[in-house]
């Protein structure tokens, strides 16, 4: 068994849902698809993200740590969630990924995480 990581990224410039119709819309397809993920039993831990803006990075270095606010990385898209799953190859967690895009409607990245 090989564990993924599937992101839900999102524009920054842009609204992520329309309006609060298609928000709540969503919110219940991923509610509905977070279930199904538990009873497959390939489900570990999943999490909603702030946005970019209340982000803030740690550096450590020879003369000492410091502490920025803001994103590390400057660009027009962001993770805004995420789901980390077990399941048995790389097919599997786009059947998933596919699954997750659906319901939460945007794009969802597939990455196996490392010893995998």
């Amino acid at each position: 068994m090989t564990q993924y990581l599937l992101s839900v990224w999102h524009a920054e410039d842009a609204e992520v849902y329309p309006d609060d119709e298609t928000m709540q819309r969503a919110f219940t397809q991923v509610d509905a698809f977070n279930e199904e993920l538990q009873a497959s039993g390939s489900w570990l831990f999943a999490g909603g993200l702030q946005p970019p803006s209340s982000a803030s990075v740690v550096r450590v270095t020879d003369s000492g740590t410091s502490v920025t606010d803001g994103p590390l990385a400057e660009a027009n898209k962001y993770i805004g969630g995420f789901w980390l799953l077990e399941t048995t190859d790389l097919d599997a967690a786009h059947v998933w990924a596919r699954k997750a895009s659906e319901a939460c409607m945007n794009p969802v990245e597939v990455r196996p995480l490392q010893g995998g």
